[in-house]
């Protein structure tokens, strides 16, 4: 068969459900072969959206999301995807055109080298030189991806190859289980926790990526240790459990601190340091950390584990819940009490009713009118972090937020892919001005699927986290402030819906109406973001640590 057919039936093998992308001339023979493919082409406006929506596919399932572009520009514009695939721990495919690679008559128009290009960013990239390597190449490619640590791929099918013949059998798709850990690491992990006195479990990105959540659950209930999680390990065990202490949306200064640093052994379940830390190790704090992960840890001057248990991680949190046993000796009580003093600091603005709104109170009335399993996805902003502060996500990958890449531009893709993997699902995107106007167009992809989306815009007419950042090293403001289209109008060209808060609307009733309603809906939302800096700069490093 052709060799376009044959690279579209090796990606139907692997269960490949959608190819999300922008294709260009040389991708011909492989738009003919998905014509008739089960596989669903879903057309973006960006190659960059494309990577994105693919990426947070990976991210939701934990099967490989697939993206597609030409040579040239368009694969050049799969490199932050790519990063933030990369970073992000998200199985991603990236399937990129070039020209005839045997015989071309237009010399290096357009031609850049694109594998040496993804190299860095990719755990595999190879250019196709053969039809009859097809079906190695992509059974290659999806073992890396579903691998532990998980991430980006690259192929590269040139025209002429595309085009020729090829007669290579399909490779089974099959994955490989995870090796456990060895019980004497098992039983020097038991040992240390029963030993400690103020024991407390950090839960991370990779705990989220292997479902552990049912056997956290069971250690955290049998054990009745506290936890808190990083910014990408939300959700794994509901946070309105009563033992969760909060996540590490900062690096140091938060209530949650004082907790961690009157820890003696913090249980470091699944964290990527890839992350922002969540907590600085010193040489001399007398606290020690077991390291429990897929892989071994990367030692740096503020992470060095003194135990480590590698393997499957939900196996090992398994046996963890089966053998440790609650002790008499601890000593847990102070963490409830940095628990009720971060909860009393969090809700003395949810219920602020100023208008421009503050973010606190607008988290707080997006977690009301969210249901459980809805998704909320954001952007890359300032309010991520008051996100990741006080809203309780309920179930693992309700809160999509990037603490690894930290990108500008995913929110609206991501929650583009997050209503196409769950169409029942209540979806939501929270972008600043910023973020959301670097991918915009992708209102037009949402419109054209028939999505029913809601798109909440936090309008500043400025670039808010690094003007925070500009304040707290007390310089003045200068550089960062723009004007932004008129929301509602740019939304109703697109064919969705606009609306814009005024003074004299509640943001929660508003909400709730868009969430009800079908189609694509567009919120300006005017954002007040003054007190950042004088909470998260000020308050939060002044103040004193209960006893």
């Amino acid at each position: 068969m052709k060799a376009s057919d044959l690279f579209v039936k090796a990606l139907e093998n692997e269960g490949v459900e959608y190819i999300f992308g922008i294709p260009g001339e040389e991708n011909l023979d492989i738009l003919e072969s998905l014509r008739t493919s089960t596989i669903k082409l879903i057309l973006t406006r960006h190659e960059q959206g494309a990577g994105f929506m693919a990426a947070t596919y990976g991210r939701l399932t934990g099967r490989p999301g697939v993206c597609l572009a030409t040579l040239g520009p368009g694969a050049t514009n799969f490199v932050t995807p790519a990063a933030y695939a990369l970073l992000g721990a998200m199985p991603m495919l990236m399937i990129t055109g070039q020209k005839p690679i045997k015989k071309s008559k237009q010399g290096r128009f357009q031609i850049v080298d694109v594998v040496d290009t993804m190299r860095p960013l990719t755990q595999y990239t190879r250019q196709l030189v053969n039809g009859n390597n097809i079906p190695s190449c992509i059974r290659e490619a999806f073992r890396i991806m579903q691998e532990e640590r998980p991430g980006p791929v690259h192929l590269e099918l040139p025209e002429d190859i595309a085009a020729e013949d090829a007669s290579a059998v399909l490779f089974e798709a099959c994955l490989a289980r995870r090796p456990g850990a060895d019980d004497r690491s098992l039983q020097q992990a038991v040992a240390m926790i029963e030993q400690s006195r103020r024991p407390l479990i950090l839960i991370g990105a990779a705990a989220n990526r292997n479902r552990t959540g049912r056997a956290l659950r069971s250690l955290i209930d049998r054990t009745g240790m506290y936890f808190f999680n990083t910014q990408m390990g939300k959700g794994v065990v509901d946070e309105r459990h009563e033992l969760f202490l909060g996540t590490a949306a900062l690096s140091d200064h938060d209530y949650l601190h004082c907790a961690i640093a009157r820890a003696d052994l913090i249980i470091n379940i699944g964290h990527d340091v890839i992350e922002k830390p969540p907590f600085f190790m010193e040489h001399d704090d007398g606290r020690k950390v077991i390291h429990i992960n897929n892989f071994s840890a990367v030692v740096d001057d503020v992470y060095f584990p003194q135990h480590e248990v590698v393997g499957d991680i939900a196996h090992t949190v398994e046996r963890l819940a089966q053998e440790v046993t609650k002790q008499d000796h601890w000593v847990l009580d102070y963490f409830g009490r940095v628990k009720q003093q971060l909860h009393e600091h969090i809700a003395e603005l949810s219920d602020d009713t100023r208008f421009p709104v503050v973010p606190q109170r607008l988290v707080s009335d997006v977690r009301a009118v969210m249901p459980a399993d809805g998704i909320v996805t954001l952007d890359n902003g300032v309010y991520k972090i008051w996100f990741a502060r006080q809203y309780d996500a309920y179930e693992a990958n309700t809160l999509l937020l990037d603490n690894a890449l930290a990108t500008m531009g995913a929110g609206l893709p991501s929650a583009i892919a997050a209503k196409i993997v769950y169409p029942e699902r209540k979806v939501m995107t929270v972008c600043g001005d910023g973020g959301f106007m670097m991918n915009s167009q992708e209102l037009e992809t949402a419109v054209r699927l028939g999505l029913d989306l809601v798109v909440v815009i936090l309008n500043d007419n400025a670039y808010g986290m690094i003007k925070w950042k500009q304040s707290g090293m007390g310089f003045p403001t200068f550089g960062l402030d723009y004007g932004n289209p008129d929301f509602v109008k740019y939304a109703e060209s697109y064919g969705a819906s606009g609306h814009r808060l005024d003074s004299k609307e509640n943001l929660q009733t508003l909400l709730e109406t868009c969430l009800a309603s079908p189609g694509v809906h567009v919120i300006d939302v005017p954002v007040d973001y003054r007190d950042n800096h004088r909470i998260l700069n000020e308050e939060l490093q002044a103040k004193t640590c209960i006893l």
